[in-house]
C-alpha cells in the first residue's frame, strides 16, 4: 500500500502548533508567576499585607552619659492605591486640616514614578507622615470609613538639649537619589541629613522588620499569617556617644552668641572634639515635625547662614595663629634656633618694600617674637627657606618642601573628621604661583604675606584647633573626630592612630614657650586663668570686605594638656579683643568647672557683647 505523506506531514504540523502553544503558555505561566513582579504583588495583596516594621533609631549620649537625642512616637497615613474604593474625601480631608487640592496633588505625586520611584499600586505608599497625636485619634476613630488607608507606627527625633544643631544634624525624607543609591530606603523612609545623624546613618538606622497579616475573601484582615511565623522582627539601631561635653558646648555657644564665627575644642590626646560651636546656629528641634520644610527654609534665607557649619567649612585666613608653624619650619630646616635674633623696623622691610608690624623691642629670638607676634621674624624665615639655594636649586623646589611641612601639620587638605562638608581650606603650590604670575620667575618677595596667615593661605577653624593639638602633644595628632563610642562596634582605626608631622618633637618645646610667654606677657595676657599654665598664640585676620577677623589658639595646661582650642570671631578686630578671652573661658570652664570670681566680669564682657553689628551682612 502506498504510504501517504501528505498526510504524515499535516500530523506533523498539527503537532508542532500543539506543542508550541502549549510551549507559549508555559512561558507565559511562567512570566506572570516568576519573573512578573506585579503579579505576584496582585496575588499577594489580595492574600497578604506586608507591613513594615520600623526600628527605633540609635539614641545619642555626650561624653558623660548625658541623653541629647532620643526618639518619640510618630505616625504615617499609608495607603495601597488598588484597594482604596470611593469613600468621602472631604471627611478625609477635614480630619487631616488639609484641602482637597493638596489630596489630589498628594494623590497625583505618589503616582508620578518619576517623583516616585518604583511605585506599584499592591504595595503601601506613604500619603502623609508624621502626623501629630490629636490628628492621630480624630482619624482612628474613622479609619473605617477610608479603605485602602492605615496607620504605620514611627519614630521621630526628640532633643533634651537645644544645642549643638551641626554636630548631631537631623533626619529628612528620604529623596529618589537616596532610595536609587541604597535599596534599604522606599518612599517615605528618613535619613540622616547632615551631622551624625548623616555620617553614621549606616549605624544609627537600624534594620526593618516586616509583619505578614492574613485577608479574607472581602480583604477584611484576619490577624497574622502563620501566627506570625514569617514576620521578622526590626533590629534598633546602635546608640552612640559623642566625645562633646554637652555643658561645655552650651557654656561656648553662650559666649558665641550674636557673633558671627566658631569655636572648636579639642582633647589633645585622643583627638577628641569636647565642644565645636558654629554661630549663629539654631534650635535643631526646628527641623523636626511637620514644620520641618517650612523651618527649612527660613533658615535657608536667613542672610546669617545658621545652616552654614563655619567650625569645618568656613576657609578663614589664619592670620598670627599661623605663626608657629614658620617657627617649627625653620627649626627644623635648621636656619634657625631658639636663639636666632632677627630685627623689625615697625614691619617687614625690603627696599620699597614694607609689610607692617604693631611696636615692640626689636632685634628678638624665636620665642619673644611668638609672643609678640612679630611679623618681620616669620617673614624673613620663611624667605631664608624657600630661597636657599644650597639645598633647593629652585624657588619652585623650596616653595613645595615648604607646602609639604604644612600638609603634615593637617593644613591644605581635609582633617578627616567624621561629619559631612569639611573643607580642605588653600596651601598654595609653586604651579599655582606659576599660573598667578604668568611665569615661574617670581619671588619670594611676591608672596611673602603667606608666611603670616595672610595671603592666599586659608584654614578651617577646625584645622586651627588641631595645631594647638598638635603642639600640646609636643609634636603628633589624632585625627579630630565628634564620636567617641559605637554601641558594640569599635571606632575606625583612623580615630585612634597618631599622625607625626615633618618636623622633630624636640622643636616644639621652643614653640611652647613662645606661647606660654604670650600669655604671661604678650599679646594672650588677657588670656591668662588664675591657677592654670595656657600657651596661647592671637591673630588679627586683614578682612578687605570690613573689619579684621578675631582669632585665637591655645591648650592647658602647659604640663600636660587636656584641652586645645581655636576660636574666630568674624569682623570682632584684634584677636586679643574677642577670640582670645571666649578661648581661655572655655578652657577654664572645662577644666575647673566655673569661672573664678575675678574672671566674671570678663564672662559677662563676652555674654553679652555683639560684633555683628561690624558686619557687612544686614538683614
Amino acid at each position: 500500500m502506498r504510504k501517504n505523506y501528505e498526510l504524515e506531514k499535516r500530523q506533523y504540523i498539527i503537532g508542532g502548533g500543539i506543542a508550541l502553544i502549549i510551549l507559549i503558555y508555559v512561558i507565559r505561566l511562567f512570566t506572570l508567576q516568576v519573573l512578573d513582579s506585579d503579579y505576584k504583588k496582585f496575588a499577594d495583596s489580595n492574600a497578604f499585607l506586608k507591613k513594615t516594621l520600623y526600628p527605633s533609631r540609635g539614641m545619642i549620649y555626650d561624653r558623660n552619659g548625658e541623653l541629647l537625642v532620643y526618639n518619640q512616637p510618630a505616625y504615617d497615613l499609608m495607603m495601597v492605591m488598588r484597594e482604596v474604593k470611593p469613600f468621602d474625601t472631604l471627611d478625609l480631608c477635614n480630619t487631616l486640616n488639609i484641602s482637597k487640592e493638596q489630596f489630589d496633588k498628594r494623590i497625583q505625586d505618589i503616582k508620578n514614578r518619576r517623583l516616585n520611584p518604583g511605585y506599584s499600586s499592591y504595595t503601601p505608599q506613604t500619603f502623609l507622615n508624621q502626623l501629630s497625636g490629636k490628628d492621630y485619634g480624630l482619624l482612628q476613630e474613622k479609619l473605617f470609613k477610608f479603605p485602602g488607608f492605615y496607620i504605620q507606627n514611627r519614630t521621630i527625633r526628640q532633643y533634651n538639649y537645644f544645642t549643638a544643631p551641626h554636630i548631631l544634624g537631623n533626619i529628612r525624607e528620604v529623596s529618589r537619589r537616596d532610595i536609587e543609591k541604597d535599596d534599604y530606603y522606599q518612599r517615605g523612609d528618613y535619613t540622616g541629613d547632615l551631622g551624625v545623624e548623616k555620617s553614621y546613618e549606616s549605624y544609627l538606622r537600624g534594620q526593618k522588620g516586616i509583619e505578614i497579616l492574613l485577608r479574607d475573601a472581602h480583604g477584611r484582615l484576619k490577624g497574622r499569617y502563620e501566627d506570625g511565623a514569617f514576620d521578622e522582627a526590626p533590629v534598633s539601631g546602635k546608640n552612640l556617644k559623642l566625645s562633646i561635653d554637652v555643658e561645655l558646648q552650651q557654656y561656648a555657644e553662650l559666649l558665641m552668641q550674636n557673633k558671627i564665627g566658631a569655636v572648636v575644642a579639642i582633647e589633645p590626646e585622643t583627638g577628641e572634639i569636647l565642644a565645636m560651636v558654629s554661630s549663629p546656629s539654631y534650635n535643631p528641634a526646628e527641623l523636626v515635625g511637620r514644620e520641618r520644610g517650612k523651618n527649612y527654609l527660613k533658615l535657608t534665607k536667613d542672610p546669617y547662614k545658621p545652616l552654614y557649619d563655619r567650625a569645618i567649612s568656613a576657609a578663614y585666613p589664619p592670620g598670627s595663629t599661623f605663626k608657629p608653624t614658620q617657627g617649627l619650619i625653620g627649626l627644623q630646616e635648621g636656619i634657625i634656633d631658639a636663639n636666632t635674633a632677627i630685627g623689625c623696623s615697625n614691619g617687614y622691610v625690603v627696599g620699597k618694600f614694607r609689610l607692617g608690624c604693631h611696636p615692640h623691642p626689636s632685634p628678638l629670638g624665636l620665642v619673644p617674637s611668638l609672643a609678640t607676634s612679630c611679623n618681620a621674624y616669620f617673614c624673613a624665615v620663611f624667605r631664608m627657606m624657600v630661597d636657599n639655594r644650597k639645598k633647593y636649586s629652585t624657588i619652585q623646589e623650596g616653595f613645595d618642601q615648604w607646602k609639604d611641612y604644612l600638609v603634615s601639620m593637617g593644613y591644605g587638605y581635609k582633617t578627616g573628621i567624621d561629619l559631612p562638608s569639611e573643607s580642605r581650606g588653600f596651601i598654595p603650590n609653586s604651579n599655582y604661583y606659576n599660573k598667578v604670575f604668568k611665569t615661574d620667575r617670581w619671588k619670594s618677595l611676591n608672596v611673602v604675606s603667606i608666611s603670616i596667615g595672610q595671603g592666599e593661605v586659608l584654614s578651617t577653624p577646625l584645622q586651627i584647633a588641631n595645631l594647638s593639638a598638635t603642639i600640646a602633644n609636643r609634636g603628633y595628632y589624632v585625627t579630630p573626630h565628634v564620636v567617641k563610642e559605637i554601641q558594640d562596634t569599635l571606632l575606625p582605626e583612623e580615630f585612634v592612630k597618631k599622625h607625626y608631622p615633618m618636623v622633630d618633637r624636640k622643636h616644639y618645646e621652643t614653640i611652647v614657650d613662645g606661647m606660654a610667654m604670650a600669655v604671661t606677657g604678650g599679646t594672650c595676657r588677657i588670656g591668662a586663668i588664675p591657677g592654670i599654665t595656657v600657651a596661647g598664640k592671637t591673630g588679627t585676620a586683614q578682612n578687605p570686605h570690613g573689619k579684621d577677623h578675631s582669632a585665637f589658639m591655645g591648650f592647658a595646661p602647659i604640663e600636660n594638656p587636656k584641652i586645645a582650642i581655636a576660636v574666630y570671631v568674624e569682623n570682632a578686630g584684634f584677636g586679643a579683643t574677642y577670640a582670645v578671652p571666649i578661648g581661655s573661658l572655655v578652657m577654664e570652664k572645662y577644666l575647673n568647672g566655673s569661672i573664678a570670681p575675678e574672671r566674671l566680669w570678663l564672662e559677662d564682657r563676652m555674654v553679652n557683647a555683639n560684633t555683628m553689628i561690624f558686619s557687612n551682612i544686614r538683614k
